[in-house]
């Protein structure tokens, strides 16, 4: 049995309700692939709705393609308004990416979902088995259901662009290795 790479696994940790942490990873995304990085996966964008509201968008990042994960519950809903369907629907994203082994795969985040084994669970799981570098995001509310997840090996990174950058060094050095030994034991 493989023992997944700890290094391969990150997410950046913020603290609730703090809003810069899509930013972040869109930007540190596609700061990689202005440098040639093949990075698959999605990442979320937030945008008013016409007539006020937050509306939910995740973006695959090879396509540009968007997907709506938020529902429309009304001004007064206090309920959780993520659209599971909208969430499987780009699930495709992560699929996708694994199957064609890019340097990066990012889901945009671990939250509720995926904490009680849905949304992007399996994808996440399918990817670590893949021993493929992987990022995402985890709010602190959601960080013991990440350390349960990732049965404690995923690191956990600040929102700092400084240290995703070392990561993914890290990461694509330890991955380029691991190929590197597979070859010779073949």
């Amino acid at each position: 049995m493989n023992v997944i790479q700890p290094s391969l696994l990150a997410a950046i940790v913020h603290p609730d309700h703090l809003g810069g942490a899509d930013s972040l990873l869109a930007d540190f995304c596609r700061s990689l692939q202005a440098q040639g990085w093949c990075v698959g996966g999605v990442v979320q964008a937030n945008r008013v709705r016409p007539g006020g509201g937050k509306w939910m968008l995740l973006q695959d990042l090879r396509t540009g393609e968007e997907f709506s994960i938020s529902q429309d519950l009304g001004a007064q809903s206090q309920s959780c308004c993520i659209d599971p369907a909208g969430v499987a629907q780009a699930s495709g994203a992560l699929r996708q990416a694994l199957r064609d082994r890019v340097d990066l795969t990012v889901a945009n985040r671990f939250g509720a979902l995926e904490a009680a084994g849905g949304g992007f669970a399996a994808e996440l799981l399918a990817l670590m088995a893949d021993e493929r570098p992987l990022l995402t995001v985890v709010g602190e509310k959601h960080l013991p259901a990440w350390r349960r997840f990732t049965g404690g090996l995923g690191e956990e990174l600040p929102p700092r662009v400084s240290a995703l950058q070392s990561w993914f060094s890290l990461a694509i050095d330890m991955q380029k290795s691991q190929t590197a030994m597979e070859w010779e034991e073949r």
